[in-house]
This record gives structure tokens, C-alpha cells and sequence, in this order.
């Protein structure tokens, strides 16, 4: 039997909701009517991760435009005029007045989307085509959703068509891709060569409760797999894919087949979006390295066997699934540079494929040596994983020349440049921020929170909690581009 330590058990989140709007959902095509929002105010604290060059975050205004959502996703401002956001456990796409807070559902999947207690699975990324709202005949929402096929679950990807605020005629474009409760990323883009986008995380093989399970990352399927529509390997992957679901002819050719697979090696890119031409992604790291990426055609990340950059600091590939005399034996240790003696490792150098490196891993790149156990500010295990040096991007999104990537451990937003050589910390909040979308002007960023503090966000002081300021919300802030760098 697997073995977790008692310690790493999640703790659930205590909600503390300070919004002034109607927490009560919509039935489907329904609405509800919000109060005045309620304005709270982000403190200044000092950015604790990254842990260098990212600038004190400023003292601003924050208004709660809407909460009650069930864990939102994906957010955009849509040429209605209307914030989508899409709900993860909630199990819908919404509708949110971005003046009033007011709530409509334009779908409602419960019964056919399945999300787990606490999973990263259920209804996630979309992405609006191009033409949405200009009267050309191509009001599609493209989604990404997680299903139960048989006793496990996969992904599909579908289109559906918007009318009077309603999406009907789902479309199946690409169904039977992996799908668990870790490490989904699940974002969607619609490229300026009509092709759409989509990451998958590696499911969150080889790591905790699935610490057995081998990661796929680096595996690419044979031209037999893809000719039998077997997507298993698609795990740790950047897709691109004919709107249809078809191959697109000038994919790269990997392992000797051409798949829907335009770049590999990847943990958990949760953050995708296109600044022009350019596919950036912002990847979670395990212990150490988020990463801030540049995505090319054929491209290889490097994960499992890299994190970050191939500099043997802080990181070693321990490999569970490959035990001596088997892994399910043993007990699980999230820090992969002190596995059992059972476990092989291989240093990041040993690495010796062609690999694309990061831009930037915003400061949390630590030495060999860096205490990944309890601490004053994390004094048990259950809490060490906020003094780790990573800052959990949940997004990224793409604004002129502003890379925003939210922080799922900070209650922050980081604002990039896109070589990654700058960045700074905008404000913070006691909440686990999600997604982003700017309003039309350019002048209101609008936030997406979680529902639930399950990992733990730092709070006053930087001491860990569990309580959120404002779970399941959209708040609204101001913004200025002129500011950046």
C-alpha cells in the first residue's frame, strides 16, 4: 500500500467572504441581481516570492465584483460586454455584469463534467474565436472539460456556439485526453494561424498521492497510437490542433509520428496565452523553478529530468515508479533531493537531450542545500510547502507588452516583460489568484479567486493559512500600463 505522511494531508479552506454581492447561483439562463460591490484594500507586503528583484507590492483599492462562484477558472471580457468565466467545481460558464456583479449562466454541465473533491479536474480553460460577437457566423466558444469514462476520467475539448447569452450545439473537437484530479493546466488559445492551443499537465505523475505513477513528460506516441486515437501519452504536452480536431500537416514530427503534440516536457503549464505570434506558457515547478517559458515548434522542456535551468541546484529527478523492489512500499517524501535509497535520481546534467531552457523562473531558483523542511514562519509539514521558494502560477495572460502571471501561493499579480528579464509584484490579497482578463480601456484588471485555500496562501505576516479573503470571487482593480518595468 502507498504511503503518504499523515503530515501532507490537505487542509480544507475556512471561508471568510467579504463581498457584498448575492452569493446564491443562477439556474440555467437565469440571473441574479448583485448588490453594490463591497471595496476592500490590498496592503503593501514585501514580495517573498520570487524572492529577488520583484518590487514591493503597492497599497490599492480592490473592489469584489461578484462572488459565490464555484472555483472560476478562465475569465475574459467578452465582446458582449459581459466577463465569462468559466467555474471549475461549480460545473458551468457564466455570465458576470462587470458594473453591477449581476450573474446569468449561459451553461450548465452538471450531470456530464465531473470534477473531484478538491481535483484540478472539471470545467476549465476556453478560449473565444476570433470573430465572437462580429456578426460573421462564428460565435464558438471552444472548452475544455473533464468527464468520467468507464471507472477513470478523461478531457475532451468542444465547440459550442453562443446565442442571446446561451451556449448550445456542443461539438465534440477532441475527446479521450488524459484527465485527473493534479496537474490538468487545461488552457486553451486560438492562434493567428487558426489553429487552437491547448496544455496538458503531467497529471501529477511521480508525486504525491500518484508518487507510483511514472510521468510521461518526455514519452511521445508512435504513429500506431495516433492512428488508434491513443492520446495516453499526451501527459506533460502543449497541443496543436485543426479546429476540428484533425492533425494539422505541419506539426513537428516526433518519435518518428506526427500528433497533435507541438512541444513536450512539461510539468504543469497552468498558464498559456499568445502575445502576437508568440506562445508563452508560466509552468508550476515542483519544490524549486517555476518557469516563465517561450513555446517552439518541436520544442523539449526538459521535465522530469529538468527543472528551470540544467544547473543541478536543488533538483534531482527521483524517479518513484522505477523503485528497487517496487514503489508501493515505500513512503512518499516530496523533496525529491532525499528520496529513499530504493529510488533512482538523475542530476539535471545527466539530462543530455537538446532542451529548450526558460525565460525566467521569477527568483525561485535556490542553491543545492536549501532547507525544503518546517521553519518558524512553516513550522510543520503540512505548511513548509508556502516557505518553499516557488510562487504557483494559476495563469498567464498577455496584454501588449505585459506578461501578467497570478500567484496561486501569493495572492499576487507578477507583471513580466516578455524576455522575463523584469519583473515586478502589482498587490496583494489574502486569496489564491487564479486568472485575469483587462477590461477594454485597459484601465480595470479583473481577478478570478479560488474557492478554497486547500494548499494553504500567505497571509499577514507571511504565515500560511487556509482562510481566503474572498473565495469564489472576481475582483476588480485598477490598472495602468504605463507603470510596467
Amino acid at each position: 500500500m502507498r504511503k503518504l505522511p499523515v503530515a501532507l494531508a490537505l487542509i480544507p479552506a475556512a471561508a471568510l467572504i467579504t463581498s457584498c454581492s448575492d452569493n446564491g447561483g443562477a439556474a440555467s439562463g437565469g440571473s441574479t441581481a448583485a448588490q453594490k460591490p463591497a471595496v476592500v484594500t490590498a496592503e503593501p507586503v514585501q514580495s517573498q516570492a520570487p524572492q529577488s528583484q520583484a518590487a514591493q507590492a503597492p497599497q490599492t483599492q480592490v473592489k469584489v465584483v461578484t462572488d459565490g462562484l464555484g472555483d472560476p477558472f478562465e475569465l475574459a471580457y467578452a465582446p458582449d460586454g459581459r466577463l465569462w468565466v468559466s467555474e471549475k467545481s461549480g460545473l458551468k460558464i457564466t455570465r458576470v455584469d462587470p458594473q453591477s456583479g449581476a450573474k446569468s449562466t449561459a451553461l450548465d454541465l452538471t450531470g456530464k463534467a465531473f470534477h473531484s473533491q478538491d481535483g484540478q479536474d472539471g470545467v476549465l480553460g476556453f478560449a473565444l474565436h476570433p470573430d465572437f460577437g462580429k456578426g460573421k457566423g462564428s460565435d464558438y466558444l471552444y472548452l475544455a472539460y473533464t468527464y468520467k469514462n468507464g471507472n477513470d476520467s478523461a478531457t475532451k475539448i468542444v465547440r459550442y456556439t453562443a446565442k442571446d447569452g446561451q451556449l448550445s450545439d456542443e461539438q465534440p473537437v477532441l475527446t479521450g485526453l488524459p484527465g485527473h484530479n493534479q496537474h490538468q493546466s487545461a488552457r486553451i488559445r486560438y492562434g493567428q494561424d487558426g489553429k487552437l492551443y491547448y496544455s496538458i499537465g503531467d497529471q501529477g505523475h511521480n508525486y504525491m498521492a500518484d508518487y507510483c505513477l511514472p510521468n510521461h513528460a518526455q514519452d511521445l506516441p508512435t504513429a500506431a497510437q495516433v492512428a488508434a486515437s491513443d492520446w495516453s501519452l499526451y501527459q506533460g504536452k502543449v497541443l496543436r490542433i485543426n479546429p476540428d480536431g484533425s492533425v494539422p500537416d505541419d506539426n513537428p514530427e516526433l518519435n518518428g509520428a506526427r500528433s497533435h503534440i507541438y512541444a513536450y516536457g512539461m510539468r504543469n503549464p497552468d498558464g498559456m496565452d499568445f502575445g502576437g505570434k508568440d506562445l508563452y506558457t508560466a509552468e508550476n515547478g515542483p519544490l524549486t523553478d517555476d518557469e516563465f517559458n517561450l513555446i517552439t515548434k518541436g520544442g523539449n522542456y526538459g521535465w522530469p529530468n529538468v527543472a528551470g535551468w540544467k544547473d543541478d541546484k536543488a533538483y534531482v529527478y527521483s524517479n518513484w515508479s522505477q523503485a528497487k523492489g517496487g514503489c508501493e512500499k515505500l513512503t512518499y517524501n516530496p523533496d525529491p533531493n532525499t528520496p529513499p535509497a530504493e529510488v533512482p535520481t538523475t542530476k539535471e546534467t545527466d539530462f543530455t537531450k537538446d532542451m529548450v531552457s526558460p525565460l525566467s523562473t521569477y527568483g525561485t531558483t535556490v542553491e543545492s542545500g536549501h532547507n525544503f523542511g518546517t521553519t518558524p514562519v512553516c513550522p510543520d509539514a503540512a505548511s513548509a510547502y508556502m516557505c518553499w521558494p516557488t510562487m504557483a502560477p494559476g495563469s498567464l495572460k498577455v496584454y501588449g507588452d505585459d506578461v501578467l502571471v497570478t500567484s496561486l501561493k501569493n495572492g499576487t499579480v507578477f507583471r513580466l516583460s516578455k524576455d522575463g528579464k523584469k519583473y515586478e509584484e502589482l498587490f496583494r490579497t489574502v486569496n489564491r489568484y487564479r486568472d485575469v482578463a483587462l477590461s477594454p480601456d485597459g484601465k480595470t484588471l479583473y481577478i478570478a479567486t479560488d474557492s478554497e485555500g486547500q494548499h494553504m496562501v500567505r497571509g499577514d505576516g507571511g504565515t500560511p493559512t487556509t482562510h481566503l479573503a474572498n473565495p469564489g470571487a472576481i475582483l476588480a482593480v485598477p490598472y495602468d500600463h504605463n507603470t510596467t518595468q
